[in-house]
């Protein structure tokens, strides 16, 4: 009976201001202030209350007591009270929302915690500083976890399985360098490492990538020269300080394949932390003799932050990968005006057949490449940073062409030309990128996030070839001077072991000297998450140098090349996303560092009778309307865009037979030259158009899924050259572009049936490809459409070990990548059907 008791409205606010204490920000001492003077108003108004004697009342006339003057909020008590009333609300959310799982210390940093399939982020903060929902522009993302259940452990068997992006053949000579067109364009010069090019013309490791950003449409304004159909980042593992962790994966798969790598982050203090990371691999291919594919790397990487404002981080990586090429299979056509053609195995030669020699091909391909990168953060709104690549990459080989066919009857007795195919390239860049970035609320109401950066790039690349690739052999046909030979079977190739010397190289090497000077600035401008807008604009000062030692032939050329790019997105719900953007971008002449040919985009330095064949810059426009959706609370993301590019001043080919077929087309018909010559004209323009669709994340806690299909209508608007081909077609205009799968389609799932098993499988389809001069497709020559179909089942042991079972091409599918531009085409044939077993430990 004596005890007394508050008020329910007061003991709430005593309640609320401790439990408030941290949220607002208020110290203790003065809640405790607050809290004691609510208590002490209580128990004065409560004792006051016990002892008056309360005046009769009657229902119909009660009488209301004056509120004790001690029981009166004072400033503080009211302040605190509004101030948890407006914490209430988030509190509410915050314990209502699903707790983030922490996630295996290794995570991809820029996924979705609860949904590894789901990209949040992209690296390049600073360029993309909203989240990809609210990002105007086409991009896909391959996660840490999406590149495990791919099982892809090159850059190419990732991008090979993804929607909008096909494979390039190696024209010019890179044949083993990654070559891939992006909705259509090429973009083997267009593979960005952690933002920064890699010029280098090799094949990429995965296994110290932490995920792959493909990054659609033009983007000079982002990346520089090129990027016209897209670019490629790939975004290489980090230190961390958050966790120490040690992992290793080894993999035994049919195809001989015996794989170990490592990776190992250790943390040295709160401020410092060390991940080193190995691989070795010996495997052969499935489904193609003699051909092999070695590997070995390491990579380390620091992170120190010795001051809350101040971080540096590095890494250095090694890789080297090794064997005996595979140049594929011939390409057989009845006729020159047929389109009844295909690549041999489809008219009945083994699939296996390789066409090489054992004793004379190989090939070596690698890479080292440093990067040391600092930010400092000068304000909470201004951070500066310095990045420093230097890097140097080698591409050396010997490889055998199955080329030109000459058919008999009957057609098992046909036989092809082996011609050699050699390679010995080093290409060595610096590059320095320096960038501020401010953020800052204008009086309007928008926040903007304005970056500015300069950059200087320095490449420099020498390319030479071997001689003495004819065997002492001349049993048969014998070799040519150049290492050919023209007697071989197509379907039992004979003379695979055949005893070689010892190769050299011609000492005569072509070098190639690109240097570039940049300035950019972008701003992101977003009002209350209702409207973002965007804009950029870069300049780029790009000077080229190309000559052959011992030859007094030299070429060079500079151009100042200006781009832009602007978006607007409307967000008309927190979780969803519609946009329109625009922007440019442009392919100077000698950008890709495989090219010595003015038919491959190279820049010659001997070309005859002083044609310099140096144009201008190609010039690309597009523009894309997109929605992106982030559903399923917020763990699946949704995009679907509609797309145009264009690129005008193009290049294309045409034979000219004089000189008055030359000259007005701007090209020399150099004095006693007999027979057609190849002339390069710049002034064609074609189009691209297409639908873009992408889906990312988990649709339920156990159900995760990953694709895309794109669609896409190709067309050649402006030509100056008659068609290759005149007794099929009069003229290139409205003709398909070549090496584009026009349709294709992927998705990636995996469902979690328990605690122990996950169960996943992939689908991936490409339309047919056509092959083709410069320019034009020639419908002459195609690589058929297939289907391809993957499956895996994981299991794990405990919580420290796991296994894998991969199945990569179930139904052991006969299909083909590229088809090589050549008026004697051969084709470059995918694995067969492999198993792999990964055996998995995490500590």
């Amino acid at each position: 009976m004596g005890q007394v008791v508050a008020p329910k409205s007061l003991r709430s606010v005593a309640a609320f201001d401790l439990a408030y204490e941290k949220s607002a920000g208020i110290s203790g001492k003065k809640v405790s202030a607050v809290a004691s003077l609510i208590a002490a108003a209580s128990v004065s108004s409560g004792a006051e209350a016990q002892q008056s004697n309360l005046p009769p009342v009657t229902v119909d006339a009660p009488v209301q007591r004056p509120r004790p003057t001690a029981s009166k909020p004072t400033p503080d008590q009211v302040r605190a009270r509004n101030a948890l009333r407006r914490a209430a609300p988030r509190q509410q959310a915050q314990q209502a929302a699903p707790a983030t799982p922490s996630g295996p210390a290794d995570a991809d940093p820029y996924a979705d915690p609860a949904a590894p399939y789901k990209v949040d982020h992209v690296q390049a903060g600073g360029k993309f500083p909203e989240k990809l929902v609210d990002t105007p522009k086409s991009i896909t993302v391959l996660s840490k976890e999406v590149l495990e259940d791919k099982n892809a452990t090159t850059l190419k068997q990732a991008i090979l399985s993804t929607a909008g992006v096909t494979l390039g053949s190696g024209e010019g000579g890179n044949a083993f360098g990654d070559r891939f067109f992006i909705r259509g364009f090429d973009a083997r010069n267009d593979i960005f490492i952690d933002g920064v090019r890699d010029s280098g013309v090799s094949v990429r490791e995965n296994f110290f990538t932490e995920q792959v950003e493909i990054l659609r449409g033009p983007g000079s304004t982002f990346s520089g020269r090129g990027v016209a159909g897209g670019a490629i980042n790939i975004v290489t593992k980090q230190a961390t300080t958050a966790k120490s962790f040690y992992n290793m994966d080894t993999t035994f798969g049919t195809d001989q394949t015996k794989r170990v790598t490592l990776d190992v982050n250790q943390v040295i203090d709160p401020t410092l932390a060390v991940r080193v990371g190995g691989l070795f691999q010996d495997a052969n291919v499935a489904g193609r003799d003699y051909v092999t594919d070695n590997r070995n790397g390491a990579f380390v990487a620091t992170t120190w932050t010795p001051t809350d404002t101040v971080k540096v981080t590095g890494n250095y990586i090694h890789t080297e990968l090794t064997g005996r090429p595979d140049f594929g299979v011939p390409y057989y056509r009845p006729s020159t005006t047929s389109t009844a053609g295909g690549p041999f195995p489809d008219f009945g030669a083994n699939r296996n057949n390789w066409y090489g020699f054992v004793n004379r091909d190989f090939f070596r391909t690698g890479q080292d490449i440093g990067t040391i990168n600092a930010e400092v953060q000068i304000t909470p709104d201004l951070m500066i940073s310095n990045k420093i690549r230097a890097s140097r990459s080698t591409q050396n080989y010997i490889g055998t062409l199955p080329e030109a066919p000459k058919l008999v009857d009957p057609l098992s007795a046909s036989t092809l030309s082996a011609n050699p195919q050699s390679r010995f390239q080093v290409t060595d860049v610096f590059a320095n990128q320096t960038e501020a970035t401010y953020k800052f609320n204008d009086d309007v109401g928008f926040r903007h996030t304005l970056l500015g950066g300069v950059e200087y790039d320095r490449e420099r690349s020498s390319i030479d070839s071997y001689t003495g690739l004819s065997s002492e052999l001349t049993t048969g046909t014998p070799f040519s001077g150049s290492g050919s030979k023209t007697d071989v079977s197509v379907f039992a190739p004979q003379y695979t072991n055949l005893p070689f010397g010892i190769p050299s190289l011609t000492g005569s090497p072509t070098k190639i000297g690109i240097d570039t000077v940049s300035g950019y600035v972008m701003d992101s401008a977003n009002y209350r998450d209702l409207v973002i807008l965007n804009g950029g604009f870069r300049y780029d000062d790009y000077s080229i140098n190309t000559r052959k030692l011992g030859s007094p032939g030299q070429q060079s050329a500079e151009f100042l090349i200006p781009n832009f790019n602007l978006g607007l997105t409307l967000k008309p719900a927190p979780n969803g996303s519609v946009y329109v953007a625009y922007a440019t971008s442009a392919n100077p002449v000698g950008a890709e560092f495989d090219g010595t040919s003015t038919a491959y985009g190279g820049l010659n330095p001997n070309l005859p009778g002083g044609n310099t064949q140096i144009f201008g810059p190609e010039k690309n426009k597009a523009i894309e309307l997109g929605t992106k959706w982030e559903l399923f609370d917020r763990h699946l993301l949704l995009t679907a865009a509609l797309f145009q590019t264009t690129k005008e001043n193009a290049r294309e080919s045409q034979n000219v037979g004089s000189a008055a077929a030359a000259a007005p087309l701007g090209c020399v018909y150099p004095t006693g030259t007999t027979g057609n010559i190849s002339c390069i004209t710049a002034g064609a323009a074609y189009r691209i158009r297409g639908i873009d669709l992408g889906v990312g994340g988990k649709i339920t806690d156990k159900w995760s899924v990953f694709g895309g299909l794109v669609l896409m209508q190709s067309e050649v608007t402006q030509s100056l050259a008659p068609s290759a081909n005149k007794a099929l077609y009069p003229t290139n205009v409205g003709r398909p572009l070549a090496n584009i799968a026009h349709e294709s389609f992927s998705l990636l799932t995996k469902y979690q049936l328990t605690d122990v098993w996950e169960l996943g499988g992939q689908a991936v389809y490409r339309s047919k490809i056509y092959g083709g001069t410069l320019l034009a497709a020639n419908q002459g020559t195609s690589i058929p459409s297939y289907w391809r179909f993957d499956m895996f089942a994981e299991a794990k042991i405990n919580k420290n070990w796991q296994v894998k079972l991969f199945v990569n091409n179930i139904f052991d599918k006969r299909y083909y990548d590229a088809l090589y531009q050549s008026a004697a085409p051969f084709v470059l044939e995918a694995p067969g059907r492999a198993a792999y077993v990964v055996l998995s430990a995490r500590y």
